[in-house]
């Protein structure tokens, strides 16, 4: 069977069970944008390339499958960069289809020109320059397997508008084929047998152990398998900001969210553990605090299916290379056999319930005639929200407390930027997550500097009919930075006043036909929130008026050690708690 070349790209797409492309068509992709007219695949318009990429990673973060994003040579490929870079940095399976100028003009600076696989090189799992129409079919197999095994990440094939053109007899490769042509890649699943039993044997005797679950553990499916692991050993679990919803926060385990912004019982526990766990985590610095004064005390137990984690921040004393289901399960297996006693933890859970109850997370009560309580309002949605409601965030103090203060208990319900912290992440990331559950509630919460960036792709929601809920947290700053200018520069505010109606963001919103309402008033956040539950036709803004002077707490300064962590002035000595 004769096809071209975008006939095969499509015809592959559809064979890897593709559902829906993020894209927006131009000169050298636009061969490939004819045969989507004859394809069971949807097709989603964007405003705006990066938009298309980060509606592939909402997409892929609620459904474990890679999302796909298709554009254009030149700008809409280097627009895609950041999105790219963003599923990089937090491990998300994304294929993306880049044109590229045809064969014969490559290198002589033709229109709309760019270097893509030498741009995006540094920021993918894999990228690839196909210049033959019969090597698409293998292309897309390899890169679906890349995005998808091992370490998941994103994966770009480019392809020049010539190759798309010319024809080809279509063959799909089997399974021999595709190991065949990646010789080199086997990611190792299972876990040593050795380094296992060895990792049992220090959780058996650790007296301050604490399981430090990151986003590998989503990535795995590892959920209920560390699930069972905390509850065999009894140990505190904390949940890194990409691991939220991995454990539920229901559980009397759950620590929450350790580091910059943590709980204080987590970030205290992991300072002060005899043994971490780590499954599927990398000691990012904003867990780690200072990397030289974290957990002094602590053994390592690192699990990671990337070897390249083992021993890059900080040494393991069992480093483990596998898929953290397998490895977890392993353990637990390991652990039940071996009818050891493990140590008495009474004194640590002591210790921990007392950190819980001296330092929750906490705000001052909203008082009459001030502006709203951002935390209030995010409860407010929360305690509103139908089950299994997907939790969207973009980047900054909104991200912060939306993390601290909704209840996760189950994966696939929480979807950031977490690595590369990207403004204007939510609103797109969003919408491809609803389209990859359409049966769930999708709220996304933003901030009005972050909103500004992307909401460009809420007239992508209602052109396409995708109603995402978006409440914006609007404090008229840069509410991160303005936090920092306040505690660390003297409160000299440079560069981050945004003003609260210019915008108007209730006219925008309704622009691009949106239902849109402004809340000033601590009584209407409730109603208004009800009613945006109820429109399913179209996408929802809230424009909630927030206090630009509240700030995340607690907080680890930048480069300080976790041990120097700040609460709450309430909460510190001769502070004065209202209780709420």
């Amino acid at each position: 069977m004769q096809l071209t070349g975008a006939q095969a790209l499509i015809k592959s797409l559809e064979m890897e069970r593709t559902e829906v492309v993020f894209g927006m068509p131009g000169g050298a992709i636009l061969p490939a944008y004819d045969p989507i007219l004859d394809s069971s695949i949807r097709h989603v318009l964007v405003r705006h390339e990066q938009g298309a990429g980060h509606m592939a990673e909402g997409y892929a973060q609620v459904t474990g499958r890679p999302g796909v994003c298709m554009v254009t040579s030149g700008p809409g490929a280097t627009n895609l960069v950041t999105a790219l870079c963003d599923a990089y940095m937090d491990s998300v399976p994304m294929v993306a289809i880049t044109g590229q100028v045809a064969r014969p003009v490559i290198g002589t600076d033709a229109f709309q020109e760019g270097d893509t696989v030498g741009i995006t090189r540094s920021v993918t799992k894999h990228n690839e320059l196909v210049m033959r129409p019969e090597d698409i079919p293998l292309a897309v197999r390899q890169a679906f397997l890349l995005a998808s095994t091992g370490r998941p990440g994103p994966v770009l094939l480019d392809l020049p508008k010539d190759v798309l053109q010319s024809t080809t007899e279509w063959h799909w490769p089997d399974d021999t084929e595709l190991a065949a042509s990646l010789p080199g890649y086997k990611p190792t699943t299972k876990g040593h047998p050795r380094m296992v039993r060895e990792a049992v044997r220090l959780m058996t005797g650790a007296s301050r152990p604490v399981v430090y679950a990151g986003g590998g553990i989503l990535k795995a499916r590892a959920s209920e398998a560390l699930r069972e692991l905390a509850e065999l050993l009894d140990a505190p679990v904390v949940t890194t900001l990409m691991a939220r919803g991995a454990f539920p926060d229901s559980h009397r385990a759950c620590l929450g969210m350790p580091g910059m912004h943590g709980n204080y019982a987590a970030i205290m526990a992991l300072q002060e553990a005899d043994l971490i766990i780590a499954l599927g985590a990398r000691f990012d610095d904003r867990v780690t605090g200072r990397v030289a004064s974290f957990a002094p005390g602590a053994q390592v137990v690192h699990v990671d299916i990337d070897p390249a984690e083992l021993g890059k921040i900080r040494r393991a004393d069992v480093p483990i290379v596998g898929d953290c289901r397998l490895v977890i399960e392993e353990m637990v297996r390991v652990l039940r056999a071996s009818g050891e006693d493990q140590a008495d933890r009474r004194a640590w859970w002591a210790t921990i319930d007392d950190w819980r109850q001296r330092f929750p997370l906490y705000y001052e009560p909203q008082l009459p005639g001030d502006l709203l309580k951002p935390q209030a309002v995010i409860e407010a949605i929360r305690d509103a929200a139908p089950e299994a409601t997907t939790l969207v965030a973009g980047v900054g103090q909104h991200q912060m407390w939306a993390s601290q203060y909704w209840r996760f208990e189950q994966p696939g319900t929480w979807v950031n930027s977490g690595g590369l912290g990207t403004m204007g992440f939510a609103v797109p990331a969003a919408i491809g997550a609803k389209v990859g559950r359409p049966d769930r509630t999708v709220w996304a919460i933003d901030g009005d500097g972050c909103f500004q960036m992307t909401a460009q792709e809420l007239v992508t929601a209602s052109a396409e009919r995708i109603p995402v809920k978006v409440a914006i947290l609007n404090n008229a700053y840069l509410g991160m930075v303005r936090q920092w200018q306040e505690m660390f520069y003297e409160e000299r505010y440079s560069e981050v006043y945004l003003s609260p109606d210019l915008p108007d963001y209730v006219k925008w919103a309704e622009a691009m036909g949106c239902a849109a309402f402004r809340v000033e008033s601590p009584d209407d956040v409730g109603p208004v929130v009800d009613k945006a539950n109820a429109i399913d036709d179209r996408p929802v803004v809230i424009d909630f008026r927030t206090d630009s002077r509240e700030k995340v707490f607690p907080m680890v300064p930048a480069g300080a050690s976790n041990s120097d962590v700040i609460v709450h002035p309430a909460l510190r000595p001769g502070g004065e708690k209202v209780v709420q």
